[in-house]
């Protein structure tokens, strides 16, 4: 029963630290980067749809994205999708292919960028401090309820307490890393 709790809150947290990586891959860094557009949204034929199932996605090089719409009549929806992302990003269409240079970051807006990265790693961290809640609620009704002693109850809280720590020093080795990436010209 416990270890079940103890895979599940864990499994959780897992999850929690993978939107936090998705949230940080979704921040600009100067520069190009497939990942950069996961988060874009083109609304094709009334429905929002993931910019990577519309188009090929490809980085010639560190400041320039190629992007290929497998429907050339999509190309206005995928720029005005691109234009409303809040990337800062300005696309440029030939007709049938859409080229994008990712400009040099100043350093007022890499400011800006770690004050995002920041504020991610702390929802992260709300969202570790839920789950480990939710772990303690039901250690607490096994201890109410008789199904485990108060001894195994004192050491289940204790153990969930070593994960929510383990998973909130990855959410600050992997805000660290994304600062560097950020602050690096």
């Amino acid at each position: 029963m416990i270890k079940q709790l103890y895979s599940e809150t864990k499994a959780k947290m897992q999850k929690a630290i993978a939107v936090v990586q998705k949230n940080f891959n979704s921040v600009r860094t100067g520069r190009a980067t497939p990942s950069l557009f996961e988060t874009v949204k083109v609304d094709y034929y009334g429905t929002p749809t993931p910019l990577n199932q519309l188009a090929k996605i490809q980085i010639p090089d560190a400041k320039q994205v190629v992007i290929q719409p497998y429907d050339t009549g999509s190309i206005k929806d995928i720029e005005r999708g691109i234009m409303e992302s809040n990337l800062g990003l300005t696309p440029n269409n030939d007709g049938e292919i859409i080229r994008i240079q990712i400009p040099d970051l100043t350093e007022e807006r890499r400011k800006e960028l770690t004050s995002v990265v920041k504020k991610y790693s702390e929802e992260g961290k709300i969202a570790l401090r839920g789950i480990r809640r939710e772990a303690r609620d039901e250690v607490d009704l096994l201890e109410s309820e008789g199904e485990i002693s108060e001894d195994d109850a004192h050491r289940a809280r204790e153990k969930i307490q070593e994960f929510t720590d383990r998973y909130e020093e990855m959410i600050d080795e992997l805000q660290e890393k994304k600062i560097q990436e950020i602050m690096t010209v």
